[in-house]
């Protein structure tokens, strides 16, 4: 059932829920047993993706990682 729902994720994205689409997606993903399944599902993952990049939306800061400052080199 994973396969079929992210296929529905693909198409019924939108720019407004594209985010949380591609993150329900990734979970749905780990889920899947099968190398075929995950085979398939990858093309809708990197179509979800592409369309986030396209469409200039932004991972959420919470589920980026955080880095620290870079520290100077100088003394």
């Amino acid at each position: 059932m994973s396969l079929s729902t992210i296929r529905q994720l693909y198409y019924n994205a939108t720019k407004g829920s594209i985010q949380k689409d591609l993150t329900a997606a990734i979970e749905l993903f780990k889920s899947l047993s099968k190398d075929e399944d995950r085979e398939k599902a990858a093309v809708f993952m990197d179509g979800l993706s592409q369309m986030r990049s396209e469409w200039g939306v932004r991972p959420s800061p919470a589920k980026t990682l955080k880095r620290s400052p870079k520290k100077s080199s100088r003394s």
